[in-house]
């Protein structure tokens, strides 16, 4: 990977790197992400954790696995995923339950339905972790997503020492510096790959 580079240059190549991985290569990655998530955070600690749910088209991690651990391990640990909005630009969160309901929204992407039993909404100063999409990240912490800047405004929202965590599948360490960070980014506290977590 680079040793500086801009978004586009490393959201191209991650992106393409990922995208070359066979579907049975996405769940064992996956499966390991889930490990090093229990084994080396206080997830007991947490009450709340939100997760991105994947966009299978784009390879991303299958945090269902995650979901099913935590409901078959019957945790404490309550779970939220997030609702793009109608303006296009912004997220609400809603608690994900055995019992909800879920629907693709007009990216392919899997949101809870909102309903007050099943998907009630949980407000970001709720959470104690977020796990966080991204294709690439530097040694400061700042990642590279999509660049629709969903979850900088999100991460904004949440209270000081929430625990923001990004899941990469690719075995890349974070490259020296990212060129172009903006003054509205908000960097992670950890970062995990299937062979090592960081921690900024």
């Amino acid at each position: 990977m680079f040793a500086k580079a801009t978004k586009a240059d490393l959201r191209r190549t991650a992106l393409a790197r990922r995208m070359a991985l066979d579907s049975g290569e996405v769940a064992r990655r996956s499966d390991k992400l889930r490990e090093n998530l229990f084994r080396q955070f206080p997830v007991d600690a947490w009450q709340w954790l939100h997760l991105f749910l994947p966009l299978a088209k784009r390879n991303e991690p299958d945090t269902w696995g995650f979901i099913s651990w935590v409901w078959s391990e019957a945790l404490p640990l309550r779970l939220a995923a997030p609702v793009v909005q109608p303006d296009g630009i912004s997220l609400k969160h809603y608690e994900l339950t055995p019992d909800g309901q879920n629907t693709l929204n007009r990216w392919g992407i899997t949101e809870p339905v909102p309903h007050p039993v099943t998907a009630p909404e949980v407000f970001p100063v709720l959470l104690d972790a977020v796990l966080v999409p991204l294709l690439a990240v530097d040694r400061t912490g700042q990642r590279v997503g999509y660049g629709g800047g969903f979850y900088d405004r999100f991460l904004a929202q949440c209270r000081p020492g929430t625990q923001f965590i990004g899941l990469n599948l690719l075995n890349e360490p974070p490259v020296r510096r990212i060129a172009d960070v903006l003054p509205t980014d908000v960097p992670l506290t950890a970062y995990i790959t299937p062979g090592r977590v960081w921690r900024f």
